[in-house]
């Protein structure tokens, strides 16, 4: 079997022509006032692309190069080898070998003292693969997730809570080391849901367990079960860490509470509600380390893109995102907020709960429990002299009727609603009791968007649409459209959890309020409203920009007509 040796990295990529020898000189210097390895500076500075020199190595070595993201790992094997030691020497067991050995992946296969410490730990032959560093950190996260340790804390939770029931208010105390074991416990699930990139961390208690589960994507995935006896803890210390009635079990609570995970600020909006079993809690978990909020990260069309430019630009009216929960509404509205934001204009949010923090915004949170309802935050908002108001959400006639004035009055109004599509949001407002002739005044564009997963850029390949999808097409499109798709589907990967997905992004539907549309509105013409609004928006709904991604190989035909043809009731 091949073992490692020294290899001079400079000498071989000088030899390879991939560098000169005033780069290498450079990065030599760097490599002695930095005290990193050598290939790392040459990674970083742009120099070599970190495959191709784990590759070289691998020849040097006369090993073989694996590439992680078309491998499937078995992580009971992977774990043989101790978690400190695949993170200390960057290494993972990626297999058994039919002989008794292991075969072992390393990012510096050239380090001979780590060598020597992984043998002794395993204490068999090994066979050595070259890896690549950044494909194995992310590997090593999923690999050796917290599920055993998470385990082990709620056992001890439970043989604590065993001999005397007393003991919950103590266990799940909010102490200021946080050393207990629910608060451990809960630690390890928040850190496993910010690797896992979960928008929401559901607790379900049932008969004889707490069900533990995470939205990743819109997805709700199984993450891990624990002993029902642990419940009434784990709801308590959520309580108490929210500042929310620990002694009210029978009504529903909201909340929020500030976290750090691995050093990075995460905002999570808590809501409890009674079940049958006990309390149901749902976390939304925001990253408000993340305010890196533009138009031009939000992937619109560009007619899109164009008509929202020009409806931002406007001193006044009214500017809806409409869409479902969960498809997006909120982080658009701050795109917005944040093309506008500049020292000659003054901002105002009311909102429930506020989900992003903005420098140079005045933001307000609207509180049912001293009533400080919308309605009532909007009419003092509009007496501090505002260029732009963002409501969070047109909940009722009132809110909608003031926010409509508002834009009647010389306010840029940005906001949300729960409707199917950017035609039907006219009629909804009407439909809450906002004449049609305040509509036609204050109405500038409407938004429709949803979020589409997108595929794995690891893992995916071409593939034929089913007759059901070709079907879809056709219908959407057309033949010619139909006759020429050329999809990629999901296969599945470590990348991607075996899910063929990672990441979302938004399909947007627009509608503008041209002076057909403003005169039957204005009019009080529903029909003439709908077919002249259709009209606008044919060849442009949200289905046509799914297909736009798939023609783009960004997203599926199976997640794009699970998507598109969404309505606001289904979410």
């Amino acid at each position: 079997m091949a073992t490692p040796r020294k290899v001079r990295i400079g000498e071989m990529l000088l030899g390879a022509g991939l560098i000169s020898e005033q780069q290498l000189s450079q990065a030599l210097e760097e490599q002695k006032r930095s005290g990193r390895r050598l290939g790392r500076v040459l990674i970083e500075s742009g120099l070599i692309e970190e495959t191709r020199l784990a590759r070289l190595l691998a020849e040097q070595l006369g090993i073989e190069f694996v590439d992680l993201r078309s491998l499937t790992i078995d992580a009971s094997v992977a774990r043989r080898l101790p978690e400190r030691h695949a993170r200390r020497y960057r290494a993972l067991v990626l297999a058994a070998v039919p002989n008794g050995a292991l075969r072992l992946g390393m990012a510096d296969p050239t380090d001979l003292t780590a060598y020597d410490e992984l043998t002794r730990a395993l204490r068999c032959e090994i066979e050595l693969c070259a890896l690549a560093e950044s494909q194995l950190l992310g590997l090593l996260d999923r690999i050796y997730q917290s599920g055993d340790g998470l385990a082990g804390l709620a056992r001890e939770l439970k043989a604590d809570l065993a001999p005397d029931t007393t003991m919950l208010a103590q266990l799940a105390s909010n102490g200021p080391d946080d050393t207990t074991p629910v608060a451990r416990l809960l630690a390890g699930v928040f850190e496993d849901a910010v690797r896992s990139r979960a928008s929401d961390i559901h607790f379900e208690p049932q008969s004889d367990q707490l069900h533990v589960r995470f939205r990743i994507d819109g997805v709700l995935r199984s993450h891990m079960r624990f002993d029902a006896e642990i419940a009434s803890a784990v709801v308590l210390r959520l309580k108490l860490i929210s500042n929310l009635d620990i002694a009210e079990k029978r009504m529903p609570q909201d909340g929020r509470f500030e976290v750090s995970v691995r050093g990075t600020p995460m905002d999570m909006r808590i809501s409890i509600m009674p079940s049958h079993w006990g309390e149901s809690v749902v976390l939304r978990v925001l990253d408000t380390s993340d305010q890196t909020l533009s138009l031009e990260r939000m992937g619109m069309p560009a007619h899109v893109e164009a008509q929202v430019r020009r409806g931002i630009e406007r001193p006044s009216g009214m500017l809806l995102v409409t869409g479902p929960t969960g498809s997006g509404k909120t982080t658009s509205l701050y795109a917005l907020l944040t093309a506008l934001r500049n020292d000659e204009r003054k901002l105002v949010t009311v909102e429930d709960p506020i989900e992003y923090r903005l420098a140079g915004v005045t933001q307000i949170q609207v509180n049912d429990k001293i009533e400080l309802s919308f309605a009532r935050v909007l009419r003092s908002v509009l007496r501090h002299d505002p260029d732009v108001i963002l409501l969070g959400e047109m909940r009722d006639t009132q809110t909608a009727e003031i926010g409509v004035r508002a834009a009647m009055t010389g306010h840029l109004v940005l906001s949300t609603l729960h409707t199917n599509d950017a035609v039907s949001t006219a009629t909804r407002l009407a439909d809450m009791g906002v004449p049609m002739y305040m509509l036609a005044t204050s109405l500038q564009l409407i938004i429709a968007q949803r979020l589409v997963r997108k595929l794995c850029e690891h893992c995916s390949k071409p593939g034929e649409p089913t007759p059901q999808e070709r079907a879809w097409v056709l219908e959407v499109a057309g033949i010619e459209a139909a006759a020429s798709l050329r999809p990629r589907t999901p296969v599945g990967c470590p990348e991607c959890n075996g899910t063929g997905y990672l990441g979302r992004s938004a399909i947007y539907e627009s509608l503008e309020l041209t002076r057909p549309l403003a005169d039957a509105l204005a009019r009080d013409n529903t029909q003439a409203y709908l077919e002249a609004a259709r009209a606008q928006v044919e060849g442009r709904t949200l289905a046509h920009d799914a297909l736009r991604l798939i023609r783009k190989g960004v997203t599926s035909v199976y997640e794009a007509m699970r998507i598109a043809t969404q309505t606001a009731e289904d979410a």
